[in-house]
């Protein structure tokens, strides 16, 4: 049966376009039940025991959730116990249309054949199709309609059950008037509907269950107060009138991470450029959280303030509704002042399922507490849960429903315990969720595009790829590196001129585009190396094996090779497909903090550095000429699809701590070019101050932008200042990079080496997945530093108090960020200046300089500090350093936070 809807669309040139839609209505679209007896169905999903003990459905049933169950109840729909589920078309396209995770994480639940959830396509079935009436909104017709195909699916198991009080199927709504609608048509004597809040708490059989449940309207108003705590959120329509007249601006809420009374927003101009709006104090920033997207008002001028140099942590009773908080001083410079607004409402929310512990309620037998997230960024959440005491003391995941503006805190539910808190697994999982790191296993959808075992070189694989195995390739890697993609070889030509080769492992040759290992591939977007533990951007037999150019094997390659001069003269360049084999792997290490872990317990035992070699230096040089060479052979090509990396060069601003921190020990410091940074970099010494230089460096790696890929067709600026080239690329390391494997379909394509495909050669599609590459790969590098940390912290744990040197890095207005150069370890010793017995602090910041009582704290003084663990706090561990060296009577020392930094940042290759 065909239904077709005819209409007519303006074109952008003033045209009309007549167009008409079909719709095609079916009759063969099977139930999924293995009870039914009239659908001629090869397989099936629903099961005929479709039994839970529920004290409302005593009978076995089917569930069909509407739209706004499955969007606000996901968490429920996930757990283990709810099986047998009808999810209606009607509902997944409107999920997938309000909201993308959820649609995912339903897309998931329905894959897992245990769970026994089913797809109806109802919106082709010719008897639960239905059109939408006149003045009938689109919500109201899709709430008809999954009543209609509840209904449907009634009278369908009736007759295929002789049984009247066999299967039956239960509507579940958290939406009064729909339920009111389904008694109003007389439904329920075909259906059972039941509001869902209702259903779970029938369930007694799982009394955990209702801790997942996210609150209601009904549920939130009774848990907050009847003061008013923080302004109202103006509605979408006068927020879009306003960004439109310019008097709201729209950005991205940024939470401090030190002073939860302070925000920036983040308003996105051209290109990566784009300003910050400072927010401070708890009514401006009116119940955004990390991540929002919100609007703002900017204040006045004359109510402009500077960004807080104080830490400042929430730490108030879990009864505290009141928002008049303590806030620090403004008198400030002028000068010092940002453009400050306050959040005027919420464009999208992007909440999700926060990692963190439980602090339970003094009141005995309550069942609200307060949840603290372990990211500091996040507001601490109430929650109800009747398993206070058994979450005590574990990692815990919680959802925020709602922040009502008389509530101090969001309101959340229960969503899963992750393990006890302290454990290494626990604390790994934690760090993974909490940084959005991919890292369940491969699913079999994935495997299966794997090349099956055992695996060689056939005639076909040799097309149009160049035979390279008579060449002394060698490969040089850290220790332990099995995931090998790069190897070089250089050798003597008979004009005595000299070819060099860098050889990347071919894996596009094996992840083609399209297939489920190349979506799984792209969505991961790089691997993650963590303390001990790697997660694979591909499955370990690609990863470990085929693509791994391991020595006395036969590999396949992609070779960019040049012929220059003794000089390094480049005179020729050429790419091509190829097959190597590595004749050794060279084994060196690099700068960079190292654990030594127990075999048996793979606790760490020892934290040194290493030294970086000279022969690293080689082949990172050639690898960046690799990547220099392909990018400009990419873009040559393809103008406005090359998938490029550039580093923005830093504002003037950015360079002034490390002018200042120059001058201080009488060095110039030229930040004119990236190549005059370097040059005065390589010449400022001190006498008797061998470090100097080291901690110079430090500070203007700090100074740096961060590097980002990019659609050359959507950007001007193609520039990597850390470099200093005008074009650059990422091709060298397509085993843990997706933008490399990118680029490798690239270079195939111009050498006519491989075939295309429209996504590749679509600017805006390459832009969208280089933002995801972009945010993998920051994201990647947060969760090696929260390793490391985690795993400096159980190095600490049992050292107890050491005693040792190091350098003031930063000062700030209470506290000196001090460097220990022997373990790589950066920390904050705070002083406290609101202690009454403490002396006066004072704090320049044209110095910057940190006066207490006689002594003066600069940039590059040389402490001497104890460093221990301090475990008071199971959530935030943190590694405690204590003044030792200056002595100064009388200040009052907090604890701070430390963690390990890298001692030399790695080139971009």
């Amino acid at each position: 049966m065909l239904k077709s809807k005819t209409f007519v669309k303006k074109t952008r040139s003033g045209g009309v376009m007549k167009i008409v839609r079909e719709h095609y209505l079916r009759d063969d679209i099977w139930c999924g039940s293995e009870a039914c007896t009239e659908c001629k169905q090869e397989s099936t999903v629903l099961q005929t025991d479709a039994c839970m003990e529920s004290s409302l459905c005593s009978y076995p049933h089917y569930l069909i959730p509407d739209t706004n169950v499955v969007l606000h109840q996901i968490d429920v729909l996930e757990d283990a116990v709810i099986r047998n589920v009808i999810i209606l078309q009607t509902v997944l396209q409107e999920v997938r249309h309000r909201s993308a995770p959820v649609y995912k994480r339903l897309k998931d639940i329905i894959h897992e054949k245990e769970k026994h959830f089913y797809t109806f396509t109802n919106e082709h079935h010719r008897e639960t199709f239905i059109e939408r009436e006149p003045g009938e909104s689109a919500n109201d017709r899709n709430d008809r309609a999954i009543r209609v195909a509840a209904k449907w699916y009634s009278q369908h198991l009736k007759t295929s059950e002789s049984d009247t009080d066999g299967l039956k199927v239960v509507l579940l709504t958290n939406d009064q008037g729909n339920k009111q609608k389904a008694e109003e048509s007389g439904l329920l004597y075909l259906f059972t509907c039941i509001l869902v809040e209702e259903y779970i708490k029938s369930l007694t059989a799982n009394p955990e269950l209702v801790d997942r449940l996210a609150l209601s309207n009904d549920d939130k108003n009774e848990i907050t107060s009847s003061k008013v705590l923080f302004p109202e959120h103006l509605p979408l329509s006068r927020i879009q009138a306003g960004i439109k007249s310019g008097s709201f601006v729209q950005g991205t809420f940024r939470a401090s991470r030190d002073n939860y009374l302070e925000a920036t927003v983040f308003i996105q101009g051209e290109g990566e450029d784009g300003t910050e709006i400072l927010i401070q104090g708890l009514q401006n920033l009116n119940r955004a959280v990390h991540q929002d997207v919100v609007a703002v008002q900017l204040l006045p001028r004359n109510q402009w303030v500077a960004p807080s140099s104080v830490v400042l942590q929430d730490e108030g009773a879990a009864k505290d509704d009141n928002v008049e908080e303590e806030e620090e001083e403004k008198a400030v410079n002028i000068t010092a002042r940002k453009a400050t607004g306050k959040v005027v409402g919420i464009i999208k929310r992007n909440w999700r399922p926060f990692c963190g512990m439980l602090n339970v309620s003094q009141i005995k037998e309550s069942t609200r507490h307060l949840f603290t997230p372990a990211d500091r960024r996040i507001p601490r959440i109430r929650i109800e849960t009747r398993q206070a005491s058994t979450l005590a003391g574990q990692r815990i995941m919680v959802s925020i429903d709602g922040w009502p503006k008389d509530s101090r805190y969001p309101n959340g539910h229960f969503v899963r315990s992750l393990g006890g808190a302290g454990e290494k697994d626990t604390e790994q999982e934690v760090l993974l969720l909490e940084h959005d790191v991919p890292h369940q296993a491969f699913s079999q959808a994935v495997l299966n595009f794997l090349p099956k075992m055992p695996w060689a070189i056939t005639p076909e694989d040799m097309v149009r790829r160049e035979d390279l195995r008579h060449l002394t390739v060698c490969s040089v890697d850290p220790p332990g590196c099995t995931d090998i993609d790069d190897a070089l070889h250089c050798r003597e030509l008979e004009n005595g001129n000299l070819e060099v080769g860098v050889h990347i492992a071919d894996v596009s040759h094996f992840i083609r585009p399209g297939n489920a290992l190349d979506k799984e591939a792209a969505n991961r977007g790089t691997t993650v190396y963590l303390c001990g533990k790697r997660i694979d951007m591909v499955p370990e037999l690609l990863s470990s094996n085929l693509c791994s150019l391991r020595s006395n094997v036969e590999r396949l390659a992609f070779s960019c090779i040049w012929e220059m001069n003794h000089e390094a003269e480049i005179l020729k360049t050429r790419f091509t497909k190829s097959v190597i084999n590595s004749k050794v792997a060279l084994t060196l290490s690099s700068l960079e903090v190292r654990f030594h872990m127990d075999s048996e317990t793979h606790d760490p035992i020892d934290l040194q550095t290493k030294e970086l070699m000279e022969t690293n230096s080689m082949v990172e040089e050639f690898m960046l000429l690799a990547n220099i060479s392909v990018a400009q052979k990419i873009y040559d090509e393809f103008q406005e699809c090359a998938l490029l990396r550039k580093h923005p060069a830093p504002p003037p601003s950015n360079y002034d701590i490390l002018l200042k921190a120059a001058k201080s020990k009488d060095v110039a410091i030229y930040t004119d070019t990236a190549k005059a940074l370097a040059d005065s970099l390589d010449v400022a010494k001190v006498d008797g101050f061998p470090y100097f230089n080291t901690l110079l460096r430090i500070l203007a790696t700090r100074c740096m932008m961060q590097a980002v890929y990019f659609c050359s067709g959507m950007d001007n600026d193609f520039h990597h200042y850390g470099l200093a080239s005008p074009i650059y690329t990422h091709f060298t390391s397509p085993i843990r990079r997706y933008a490399d494997i990118i680029v490798h379909r690239l270079l195939a394509v111009a050498i006519g080496a491989d075939s295309t495909y429209p996504d590749l050669m679509d600017k805006h599609k390459q832009s969208a997945l280089c933002n995801n590459l972009n945010y993998r790969h920051k994201m990647a590098q947060y969760a090696q530093r929260a390793s490391v940390a985690f795993h400096t912290q159980l190095f600490f744990k049992s050292r107890g108090i050491l005693n040792e040197e190091g350098f003031v890095l930063f000062v700030r207005k209470n506290a000196i960020i001090v460097l220990i150069p022997k373990f790589g370890l950066e920390g904050t010793v705070f002083f406290d200046s609101k202690d009454k017995v403490a002396p006066s602090i004072v704090f320049d910041e044209e110095g910057p300089t940190l006066t207490i009582q006689q002594h003066t704290f600069r940039i590059f003084d040389k402490v001497k500090v104890t460093i221990s663990l301090d475990a008071s706090n199971i959530q935030h561990q943190k590694i405690r350093m204590a003044l030792t060296d200056p002595v100064i009577p009388g200040v009052s020392v907090p604890v701070p936070d430390a963690e390990p930094q890298a001692k030399k940042p790695k080139l971009d290759r």
